[in-house]
């Protein structure tokens, strides 16, 4: 007659110290009843854990070398799912003042992690006097996203920089997975991105048509994927360093034509 008959201290009482020859699983209903008057405590009832939430990620961001440096180009929308929250995040990190990185995938995740990599690629120059290549920082960077992999983390980050071996690009992400290119292109609108860049890319673009070939890709990326949208925002990294080239709509890339209306009374 006692509701706390069941409970959980004395469930572990009884599993302990039972003499029968089978054991008490705790995961047993006849094992879990309580009465429905009891008052609800948590030490004694635990519900199962909710599933995590698997909001969808929606953005474009993509970096190419070609013979004047590494060009990267990004949309500026976040979203929640189908939810538009900004038009207004800067998925470019500047990381040192030779290296930059991309966000695709969780922004805090990745704008928290590639803060941590400007801290250790700082600390790795006072200590060797020296700048770090972009190698060594993309490694550092994966190292720590493979410390964390299957915790939850969403990342998908391109390390792109100049060093003294030239310009140099990588790929790496939440898993681990750290992957040396010419040419990336992340996130959901990727797909438009490399459409573009397959049919237009190669490596003797000037800086005017390796700004425009970006532009024009992640333009394209905007108008079909309604996860890639806002501004479209260009970086140049050369070997003085990167450079901000631009930050414009992608409404005004649209080819928008003038129809004069004849009204007839």
């Amino acid at each position: 007659g006692n509701p706390y008959y069941y409970s959980y201290p004395r469930m572990l009482a009884m599993a302990t110290t039972a003499s029968t020859p089978y054991s008490l699983s705790l995961f047993q209903p006849e094992a879990q009843k309580v009465s429905p008057d009891a008052p609800c405590n948590d030490d004694y009832i635990s519900a199962p854990p909710a599933p995590p939430l698997k909001h969808l990620h929606g953005t474009t961001t993509l970096a190419f070398k070609f013979q004047g440096g590494v060009l990267i180009a990004v949309d500026s929308r976040a979203t929640m799912g189908a939810f538009i929250s900004s038009q207004h995040v800067k998925k470019i990190i500047e990381v040192t003042d030779h290296i930059i990185g991309t966000m695709a995938g969780g922004a805090a995740d990745c704008l928290f992690w590639e803060r941590v990599l400007g801290q250790e690629c700082r600390m790795y120059e006072l200590r060797n006097k020296r700048k770090i290549s972009v190698a060594a920082a993309s490694k550092i960077f994966s190292n720590i996203m493979y410390s964390y992999a299957g915790r939850g983390l969403s990342v998908g980050t391109m390390v792109a920089g100049w060093d003294e071996t030239g310009p140099q690009l990588y790929y790496c992400d939440s898993e681990g997975v750290r992957l040396k290119g010419d040419l990336f292109s992340v996130g959901s609108g990727s797909y438009f991105a490399h459409g573009v860049l397959d049919r237009e890319y190669r490596y003797d673009l000037s800086v005017p048509e390796a700004i425009e070939l970006g532009k024009k890709a992640i333009f394209h990326a905007t108008h079909r994927d309604t996860g890639s949208g806002g501004k479209v925002m260009v970086y140049l990294v050369t070997a003085a360093g990167w450079q901000k080239i631009l930050r414009e709509d992608v409404t005004e890339q649209y080819p928008f034509e003038t129809v004069e209306l004849e009204l007839h009374s």
